[in-house]
């Protein structure tokens, strides 16, 4: 299943003079996000995806490091705003309120972008310079104002651009309807085809898109398995589909594909259950903990939190996979905000081992055995298995060059400059790719 020349004809021509004679207004990026694809995976030479083979032949790979925490919505973040989730404000796969009420806190995913985000953002900024943005399932990006045209998660026939996409032929409305009810493979190929139909109709400067499907088998069926693969196979499949339509549009020589993920992947055949611990100690009716995966935040009662913190402490020190129990003097080293910064995040981070994960289960022992392996990610950005994928090909990418490992929050600083815009809040620097 290889990519014709013909499609592939403009990616070679991208070291070349063509790509330098096209004028810098007409530059075009592509970003394909596909959640939860670690980099280790494209160390496996047998790994079927001829066309991610291919851009990386045709330009240039790396393992890219990921932010604390390693959660699709705040590493989705750093990427189009250049900055660590203590400054962008996405802890977890949404905003986290304080309820003052028991639970103390909640996560609201449907917040409008502006409320959600707290810096500035790459697309932003190409829309404020008279470019077009365009996104497909990204996430934070609740009625974006300077998002031109939008293909929603939650995509219904009565959306605006779904109903130009339904007058022009490229849908059905049966297609559409009841979409949050389907199977979320059925809503990458949904997705991937709203992405060629903005291609090719619209043409933007600018497009974000992303995927699902690898993440949830990821954490159904755990990593390196054949359910993965099959996943992984899949995907190929979805970037050969935006590639052929940014030839099919005439774009190959304008457009710079950025194919990235968020973060890895972890398998685990044991569960801690957070709430059993506190209920053993006497604390669940006065500390709360979200679990992440491969970590979990943990809110203490505010006005107790001075006689309650060292007993949550002792409570979770030396519990069955437990690795650390993490206090706010650490949080600025991991790129997180204190309580007092940020009243979004816990007084404490507690981190599992290789082969366990955090749940807010109930019932049975504190640490169980799972029937089958699952997968998890959340666990600290440091280890490896966190890494995530960072492929570049197209206009300004210099094919063959060799780069030893890049970090996420270099991402949105890079688009800017392919773009020719300016994001100066950025922390990161553009990638170098000539």
């Amino acid at each position: 299943m290889r990519l014709s020349t013909s499609v592939f004809l403009g990616l070679f021509l991208l070291t070349g003079g063509a790509f330098a004679q096209a004028p810098a207004h007409h530059s075009k990026v592509v970003v394909i996000s596909l959640d939860g694809f670690p980099a280790y995976d494209l160390n496996d030479p047998k790994l079927p995806v001829p066309t991610l083979r291919e851009l990386i032949k045709n330009g240039v790979y790396a393992p890219m490091t990921a932010i604390n925490p390693t959660v699709t919505w705040p590493n989705h973040t750093t990427m189009v705003t250049g900055v660590r989730a203590d400054e962008h404000g996405l802890l977890t796969n949404g905003t986290i309120l304080r309820t003052g009420g028991w639970p103390p806190v909640k996560v609201d995913p449907y917040l409008e972008k502006e409320k959600m985000v707290h810096a500035p953002t790459v697309y932003d900024a190409a829309f404020k310079a008279g470019l077009t943005t365009a996104q497909v399932d990204w996430v934070a990006i609740n009625n974006a104002p300077t998002i031109t045209w939008a293909f929603r998660e939650w995509a219904s026939p009565d959306g605006p651009l779904e109903r130009e996409m339904i007058a022009n032929g490229a849908f059905t409305e049966a297609e559409l309807k009841d979409f949050t009810k389907t199977n979320v493979l059925y809503h990458d190929q949904i997705w991937t085809r709203a992405a060629a139909y903005l291609i090719k109709q619209h043409q933007p400067d600018l497009l974000l898109f992303h995927t699902l499907s690898l993440d949830s088998t990821h954490h159904q069926y755990g990593p390196k398995t054949e359910a993965g693969l099959a996943a992984i196979a899949f995907l190929d499949s979805c970037v050969k589909e935006i590639v052929r339509a940014v030839h099919e549009a005439g774009l190959d020589g304008q457009t710079t594909f950025l194919v990235v993920s968020d973060h890895g992947f972890k398998g685990y055949k044991h569960e801690i259950h957070v709430q059993n611990v506190l209920r053993a100690a006497g604390l669940d009716k006065q500390v709360y903990v979200i679990s992440e995966g491969g970590s979990a935040y943990v809110y203490i009662d505010q006005a107790r939190e001075k006689a309650l913190l060292p007993k949550v402490k002792q409570a979770f020190t030396g519990v069955e996979g437990v690795g650390r129990v993490i206090g706010t003097e650490e949080y600025a080293a991991l790129g997180l905000p204190r309580p007092d910064q940020d009243p979004q995040f816990g007084q404490l981070l507690l981190t599992a081992k290789d082969g366990y994960s955090f749940s807010e289960a109930l019932g049975g022992a504190v640490t169980t055995a799972v029937p089958q392996q699952h997968g998890s990610h959340g666990y600290l950005a440091s280890d490896p298995d966190m890494n995530p994928i960072f492929i570049a090909c197209g206009r300004g990418v210099r094919a063959g060059l060799k780069l030893d490992r890049v970090s996420n929050v270099d991402i949105a600083p890079t688009i800017a400059r392919l773009l020719g815009v300016a994001l100066p809040t950025a922390k990161g620097k553009p990638i170098e790719l000539q």
